[in-house]
């Protein structure tokens, strides 16, 4: 089978969409790449053929908000997710529609599959361009589909559970609807109209969920709030972390149980200014003999990492994350949504703060499911870290329910249920009646795996 890998050109989507590489290329199908320049030696190192995004698409990892520099400084709110969602996705469309159409010629997949939030799929789904293959979505973020309540995303609200509550997450989903969904729908919907495709009523980050023959969420059910979803919802767990991308460090040999390791990191977006949780984190723990603190940077060089290293703190740019998981009692972070699901499938309890991109909201279900602390802050303070960290590791509920979440990952075949839903979708395409239909029209709850 021939079959075409379509990424936003950021980590936190081209890791699990290079792990899922990793299973198809093992399985001898023939997979096309298209994403990022500066992914292109991973890419091809994998075994895939690299395709590149038009320049205009790409985005630099390292620096993803460089395009619209806007962003770095505004605060979290409204206006901030209305014109992230605007210029960093919207505003690209086009170009990765124009590159996915070429590529129906020059590479012929039989299938496509894309991130959440590589929106280029969309015209394709909604009728542009000429006949198409299938097209799978993965959730790489928390399952972007409407809630009963009304909440809207991105603002971490946990599901109501009084009349009262549910009432103010409604009227919060109206002005949220006003500030950000509207505007961004009609400016959506002016791109797709230029494209020759149809119009869609769902808001952006919906759009992936609904319109999508199949979705594959890269969780398990109990780490989803629970909501009426479309039956081509899939949990598949978390795809496994490709091993073997950096050496062990010159510590390793320190982690030998002898002392609790805390893991903090702020992953590789929201990592420009590490006063915000590493270095905190770091002062705060600094003064407990019991733990061995390691942080890694994301990629960025240690010594961005301000102020004096405690003694019991390791620093790194990159670690090994198959070798250092199993060693971990605890990790710190800002809300990556990989990060997250990979601690709970080793059975960590986490202590998040962030409330950048998407991280509200995975923070959000952290505390709501039970597996860790939620200090539903952009700026933790050392008292609120130490006291939070001292919580999760001497109290053993959240050990004992992230071992929960673990068995659950465990009892997932991750690489089972991803070949399944590709070879059903891909046998089942001569039923031509189905295609371009929106997949979101037989509700199912959110508890059920596909």
């Amino acid at each position: 089978m021939k079959i075409i890998i379509a990424s936003t050109p950021a980590n936190g989507h081209v890791n699990p969409m290079l792990a899922i590489t990793r299973i198809l290329l093992a399985e001898d199908h023939q997979v096309g790449f298209y994403t990022g320049s500066a992914f292109r030696g991973r890419v091809e190192a994998a075994g895939a053929q690299f395709f590149p995004l038009p320049a205009d698409a790409d985005l630099d990892p390292k620096d993803p908000f460089a395009r619209v520099p806007e962003l770095k400084m505004m605060p979290p709110g409204f206006e901030w997710m209305r014109l992230a969602m605007e210029r960093l996705f919207v505003d690209k469309i086009a170009l990765q529609h124009e590159g996915l159409q070429k590529l129906l010629g020059d590479f012929g997949p039989d299938v496509i599959i894309g991130d959440d939030m590589f929106f280029g799929a969309l015209p394709m789904l909604l009728g542009a361009g000429s006949k198409r293959p299938p097209v799978i979505l993965c959730g790489t973020s928390v399952l972007h589909w409407p809630r009963q309540d009304g909440a809207p995303a991105f603002l971490g609200l946990q599901p109501a559970t009084t009349p009262e509550q549910a009432a103010g997450h409604a009227a919060i989903g109206r002005d949220f609807h006003e500030a950000v969904d509207r505007p961004v729908g009609l400016r959506l919907n002016q791109v797709l109209k230029e494209l020759g495709a149809a119009p869609t009523s769902m808001a952006l980050f919906s759009s992936s969920v609904g319109l999508a023959d199949a979705y594959l969420q890269l969780s398990v059910p109990s780490f989803e709030f629970p909501r009426d979803i479309p039956r081509s919802v899939h949990f598949v767990g978390t795809p496994p972390i490709i091993p073997g991308q950096v050496p062990l460090p010159p510590w390793a040999h320190e982690l030998d149980g002898s002392r609790k390791v805390v893991l903090v990191t702020q992953g590789t977006v929201a990592n420009h200014n590490f006063n915000l949780l590493v270095a905190p984190a770091l002062a705060a723990l600094a003064d407990e003999p019991d733990i061995l603190v390691v942080a890694t940077a994301g990629g960025r060089p240690v010594d961005a990492i301000p102020g004096p290293v405690p003694g019991n703190a390791r620093l790194a740019s990159y670690l090994p994350f198959e070798w250092l998981l199993p060693k971990v009692d605890v990790l710190v972070t800002n809300g990556g949504y990989g990060s997250v699901n990979q601690a709970m499938s080793s059975g960590i309890p986490l202590v998040t703060a962030g409330l950048t991109e998407d991280k509200a909201d995975v923070n959000a279900r952290v505390a709501w499911s039970g597996v860790g602390i939620d200090l539903a802050t952009n700026e933790p303070t050392r008292e609120a870290l130490r006291e939070a960290v001292r919580a999760v590791l001497d109290q053993p509920r959240f050990r004992l329910r992230a071992r929960e979440m673990a068995s659950e990952f465990a009892a997932i075949d991750t690489r089972a249920a991803i070949l399944k839903v590709i070879g059903e979708l891909v046998a089942g395409r001569q039923d031509a009646s189905e295609l371009g239909r929106p997949a979101a029209d037989r509700p199912r709850r959110a508890g059920q795996r596909g």
